[in-house]
């Protein structure tokens, strides 16, 4: 099973984001789950190693280099995820969940 983690500032946006992504792939019968942080909990996360993907929401841009380079030590793709992909609608999900099977 993969495991994205989606970090945003406070984690309440991107549980939006993680609940609709995760529902589209169970709908499509993929094994990936997506979960959701604070940047707080991201970098604590990341630093343990705790899944596979992680992707950094729009308005958490200023913490991507740190992010990143924690990210790079455990050998974790982790991608800034572009304004259309952070959209709690279905094409928002559909550009989400796309970008996500890019990566794997």
């Amino acid at each position: 099973m993969k495991k994205v983690l989606i970090i945003c500032a406070a984690g309440i946006s991107s549980f939006l984001m993680a609940k609709k992504a995760s529902e589209y792939f169970q709908t499509n019968g993929e094994a990936t789950v997506v979960k959701a942080a604070s940047v707080i909990a991201g970098a604590k996360a990341i630093s343990v190693d705790e899944h596979d993907i992680y992707l950094v929401s729009p308005q958490t841009r200023q913490y991507f280099e740190e992010l990143s380079k924690a990210a790079l030590k455990q050998n974790k793709p982790i991608e800034m995820l572009p304004a259309q992909a952070y959209v709690p609608n279905e094409k928002g999900t559909e550009i989400l969940c796309t970008l996500i099977q890019k990566i794997s």
